[in-house]
């Protein structure tokens, strides 16, 4: 079960990946909003730790300090043992695109683990899935629903246009406050309009 947990000054913890530092975050937001996004940004990356930290606890108070997210890993392991490792294969990687929505947060982990082969079992023509689904006990139609939804990412990933969205995105981002100097003034952030 990833726990994501606040640590204060040392960053964020998660149990999959451990501590990352504030400091490392920006280092990395940083040299990829100038790597890969240049077209979008024409100015210095203006997001201090003080930022991060600020985020974190507002996500902290929205969450009311919990967020457990049970993943689907070990139920697609479970289940997989008799579709075979080509199948498996494939639908891990439907899980692990899975986690990029909201999927893994709105539906138990075992529906997404089965969404995710049934999806796999499509992709590899895979005959003995059909008779395997049709067996268990669970409801196609509730497997349907979550793999559409997965399947909805996948038709968003499709259709999205980098060079047109990004930008759109990075304006409505909220930025820090500059002051009168030109240097950065406290943590808070100034919101585009219609942000808040």
């Amino acid at each position: 079960r990833p726990r994501m947990s606040h640590s204060g000054s040392s960053g964020i913890n998660a149990e999959y990946g451990g501590p990352i530092s504030i400091q490392r975050l920006i280092t990395v937001c940083s040299s990829l909003m100038k790597s890969k996004f240049n077209f979008a940004v024409t100015n210095e990356f203006l997001y201090r730790p003080q930022h991060v930290l600020e985020c974190e606890f507002y996500l902290l108070e929205i969450m009311d300090c919990c967020l457990i997210v049970h993943q689907p890993y070990r139920p697609l392991t479970t289940y997989a043992e008799s579709l075979g490792p080509e199948v498996l294969n494939t639908a891990w990687h439907i899980v692990n695109d899975a986690l990029r929505c909201d999927v893994v947060l709105t539906h138990p982990p075992h529906l997404v683990a089965l969404s995710a082969l049934h999806i796999s079992s499509v992709i590899h023509n895979n005959e003995q899935a059909q008779q395997w689904f049709t067996d268990i006990s669970i409801s196609i139609e509730k497997i349907t629903q979550v793999s559409e939804k997965i399947i909805q990412l996948y038709e968003l990933w499709r259709g999205f246009d980098e060079k047109k969205e990004i930008p759109a995105i990075l304006f409505r981002m909220p930025r820090p406050r500059m002051s009168h100097s030109g240097s950065l003034s406290g943590s808070r952030c100034s919101t585009p309009s219609g942000m808040r």
